[in-house]
């Protein structure tokens, strides 16, 4: 492909989606059926814009290549061996009775075993790509069926890989061309990689970002992310590996990394691009000839596939203890086909296990169920779930699983921003800490404390840490600007969160007012209020006099600066009132001593 033609099939990518992804969320349908259904529109059974549908389909999987390292941060080591038990026993039940089912399907209609073994093995894995996109969507990651969901999916990204292991003690030839290297896998060659990566990124990768973050270049940054991912995906693929499953496991080395939030604002856009682009290359490979050719045949062999899958995925719901209400969305999520499968039955051609034209009619099988399962998702949200639970209200878990989240964010963690959170902490709220620097991050970790390295100035970023759903947002930065900006922002962004803000000065003070700040502080004046407490002290003045004549002060003061806001644009009435001021808060406070005086 020369590189016009190249342009010109981006462009006509990006207007297919930038017109039928807004059309399809407006009317509820979800942005995943609007790709698939500008990909079928200018794929080469419509329009015919696009025809070179393998090399677009095969490039934009590292779309779900970035989807899982995203994934892989949000689960650090510790947190994704607790998940062990739902991994192997749903994941291992799910493809197993869906495997057993469908290749049962496959020999009554008259297929030998070896094909049906293949067709069952490779039907059985679900789209983690539509189905993950599906639930960060809709809101379902923090839930039981979300997370027990995506236990079966990751189970099916380590599964492909004995998958892929068998096949060639399937086959009757000698596989050439892209597939020899996926056809042979070593376990042994696999074990040392996947040890190999985690060793080395637990200890050089941590440095690595360091490095780079105090260049405070953020396309260098962006740029060292992206090579990471991409890195592995390729090394893996390399030797016959998942290239998904070696960004997984590179997010999970770097959960629990303070760089963890601005890798993920990072990758995010290249993410979403790719996975439209994916989703776009599924739509225009269905293959309609054959669809038009037999319709029934080939709906009803979809739907028969859903409907096992969904049988199987509820039964697994139940054994697995997920509420109720969330089994028909559990099982209908998981229930199409996956991008696996394109590989699998790539593979069995090769290796002469069934020839082309099946592969064919399978891979349209697999479009086909992916094109159901945001139609189901509609149906299931509209009809099954007010039927089945007109009276039922939230899920507790759910409730449950909220309340945890953290709904405090501190932006600068220098010694401003320690006080707030040693005070917070002790009352057993737990803030989330971001800063810019990465030597204050450093050193904050010798203290056991968990700081994140990220710009409160991107949207993306606070994004990340979870600003959408924050209570409060203490900016305790020490740039009167980066203030200023970063409180722009929040209220454009996250109008939901109060903000704290750090006041330079007086005239900062007054700006943040002006700026709509729900709360500010003053650093300068009550440092300087405790030292003036201080020299009363020492001047004689017992503890309960320099207490109540420090909080009058204080109060005064305030009640100043507001005063002061509203004519902080006329310099003139501004000295005026500051002189009046003073002699008011002295006749205050000597009022107040006579009084004290005479009791």
């Amino acid at each position: 492909m020369d590189s016009h033609n190249l342009l010109i099939n981006v462009v006509f990518f990006l207007a297919a989606a930038v017109v039928a992804v807004p059309v399809f969320v407006r009317l509820g349908l979800g942005s995943v059926l609007g790709y698939l259904t500008a990909g079928v529109v200018i794929g080469p059974w419509v329009l015919g814009l696009i025809t070179n549908v393998e090399d677009i389909l095969h490039f934009s999987e590292f779309g779900v290549v970035l989807l899982l390292f995203l994934i892989g941060l949000e689960l650090e080591p510790k947190k994704l061996w607790s998940m062990r038990r739902s991994i192997v026993g749903s994941g291992g039940a799910q493809l197993l009775l869906s495997a057993v089912l469908i290749g049962a399907v496959a020999l009554l209609c008259g297929l030998n075993w070896k094909s049906a073994l293949v067709i069952g093995l490779g039907l059985a894995l679900s789209s983690t790509a539509i189905a993950l996109q599906t639930m960060q969507e809709r809101g379902l990651m923090s839930t039981p069926a979300g997370q027990s969901g995506f236990s079966i999916l990751l189970f099916q990204d380590i599964a492909v890989i004995p998958i892929i292991a068998l096949l060639p003690l399937l086959g009757v030839a000698v596989i050439a061309g892209d597939h020899a290297e996926h056809a042979q896998v070593s376990t042994p060659v696999v074990i040392a990689i996947l040890v190999g990566i985690f060793v080395l990124g637990r200890l050089l990768l941590k440095h690595v970002f360091r490095l780079i973050a105090k260049t405070h270049l953020r396309e260098i940054f962006t740029m060292l992310s992206l090579l990471l991912v991409i890195g592995i995906a390729v090394v893996m693929d390399s030797f016959g590996i998942s290239m998904a499953l070696g960004a997984f496991l590179a997010g999970v080395i770097l959960a629990d990394s303070e760089y963890r939030h601005t890798l993920e604002s990072d990758i995010e856009p290249f993410k979403g691009l790719l996975l439209g682009l994916f989703f776009v290359s599924v739509g225009m490979s269905i293959d309609f000839g054959l669809l038009f050719d037999k319709p029934l045949l080939f709906l009803g062999f979809t739907i028969l596939l859903v409907a096992i899958k969904a049988a199987v995925l509820w039964l697994v719901a139940t054994l697995s203890g997920v509420p109720l209400q969330q089994r028909p969305v559990f099982s209908v999520i998981l229930s199409q086909g996956g991008e696996f499968a394109f590989v699998l039955f790539g593979i069995a051609v090769g290796l002469k296990i069934f020839d082309q034209t099946l592969a064919s009619q399978m891979i349209l099988i697999v479009a086909i169920s992916m094109i159901f399962t945001p139609l189901l998702m509609i149906v299931n949200e509209r009809l099954i779930e007010p039927m089945l639970f007109r009276e039922e209200s939230r899920e507790p878990d759910e409730i449950e699983e909220q309340d945890r989240d953290n709904k405090v964010i501190i932006a600068g963690f220098g010694r401003f921003g320690q006080t707030v959170s040693r005070l917070l902490i002790a009352n057993k709220i737990t803030p989330t800490l971001i800063d810019y620097d990465p030597d204050q991050i450093e050193l904050v970790k010798k203290f056991g404390t968990k700081a994140y390295y990220g710009d409160v100035l991107r949207s993306d970023v606070l994004h990340s840490a979870g600003a959408d759903n924050a209570t409060m947002i203490v900016l305790a930065i020490d740039s009167e600007d980066t203030i200023n900006e970063a409180v722009e922002m929040i209220r454009k962004d996250f109008p939901q969160a109060k903000i704290l803000a750090r006041a330079m000065s007086r005239p900062h003070a007054l700006h943040l007012l002006g700026l709509g700040v729900d709360h500010f502080t003053r650093e300068t004046f009550y440092s300087a209020l405790e030292m003036g407490k201080d020299a009363l002290h020492i001047m004689g003045f017992d503890d309960t006099e320099v207490l109540r004549q420090a909080n009058i002060l204080r109060k005064h003061d305030v009640e100043l600066l507001y005063q002061q806001f509203e004519i902080k644009d006329d310099q003139a009435a501004m000295i005026s009132k500051s002189a009046e001021s003073r002699e008011k808060l002295a006749q205050i406070l000597a009022a107040d001593k006579n009084k004290e005086e005479q009791s």
